[in-house]
């Protein structure tokens, strides 16, 4: 066993308790924060559980996957169709269960294909939900939205995000120090190689990309009673899945904290080009990720790692 792999393994427990400690100093923020600085901390939060497990799978293996927001909008019409029938907690979980069986399902389809070919399919089969739910709603149910009037407390969503979030950081951290993370981590390098020392490349990619997308799942079902009225164009939103990729990759997507760090910075800075230049964020946002592709595509983090290793 290598000295980084025990490096790693041994930094684990570390990385759990401050994770633990984080998210119950976190914890507190409903007793301290107004209304309009709670909703800021909670798109904080979500984005970063988003970036996190989206770099779970796809920081190690070098995949670009555009298939959260699909997962997001399937957990948060899990909560629309089910919040009445069951408790929150409840639709919760079962949002990122069926955000996984999804993944799963296409998984098998197409994680054979690579590079510009599995981004374009994955944005593809988020449009191809997007457009069966709505013809599932007109068709079936004749509406175009659902109304969720029975919604918790603003807390209530809050401390469930944040859990969400905790549980996130605490799984990529258990996956990176793991034989999936290493096996992950020699599919990114060389695959073919990898399958030549064991590594079953089909099951690892499959099982990763499943759990990466509990999480959305799971925050696309707590997010939805943030919303009175859902209908698809909303919650399969595109720009929920490309802010997220955005964030990981200015974090840099291989490493676990830059994601976090960058989804704080990104979530705010959204809020204030939102409102001071409406429509020009996107356009911000835009440029920024072209540019660190160009130039930067290890990310923010990349810097460091060069200033910490100056003459390697």
């Amino acid at each position: 066993m290598s000295r980084s792999t025990l490096t790693r393994m041994r930094g684990v427990p570390r990385a759990l308790t401050l994770t633990v400690v984080a998210g119950a100093l976190l914890a507190v923020l409903p007793w301290l924060l107004s209304d309009f600085m709670l909703s800021l901390a909670l798109s904080c939060l979500m984005f970063a559980a988003l970036a996190v497990s989206w770099s779970m799978f796809c920081g190690p293996t070098h995949y670009l996957s555009l298939a959260t927001s699909a997962f997001f909008g399937l957990g948060a019409y899990v909560t629309a169709w089910g919040l009445e029938s069951m408790p929150y907690g409840l639709t919760v979980l079962a949002g990122g269960l069926v955000g996984a069986a999804f993944a799963a399902l296409i998984g098998v389809a197409v994680l054979h294909l690579r590079g510009a070919y599995f981004a374009v399919i994955t944005f593809g089969l988020t449009e191809l939900v997007l457009h069966s739910i709505t013809y599932v709603e007109k068709t079936m149910f004749e509406t175009a939205g659902r109304i969720i009037s029975d919604a918790p407390e603003n807390a209530v969503i809050y401390w469930t995000v944040l859990g969400i979030t905790v549980l996130a950081v605490a799984t990529a951290i258990l996956v990176r120090a793991s034989r999936l993370g290493f096996a992950l981590a020699g599919i990114g390098g060389d695959e073919e190689r990898a399958q030549t020392l064991g590594v079953n490349a089909r099951r690892a990619k499959v099982l990763a990309f499943s759990l990466s997308a509990f999480f959305p799942g799971a925050l696309g079902a707590a997010m939805a009673v943030r919303w009175t009225y859902i209908e698809p164009m909303s919650v399969f939103n595109p720009f929920i899945g490309f802010q997220t990729v955005l964030i990981a990759m200015v974090g840099g997507a291989q490493t676990l904290l830059g994601p976090i760090v960058s989804s704080v910075f990104f979530s705010l800075l959204t809020e204030f080009l939102r409102l001071r230049f409406p429509y020009a964020f996107l356009l911000v946002l835009g440029i920024l990720l072209v540019v660190l592709v160009l130039y930067l595509p290890g990310g923010l983090a990349s810097l460091f790692v060069r200033r910490a290793r100056p003459h390697a």
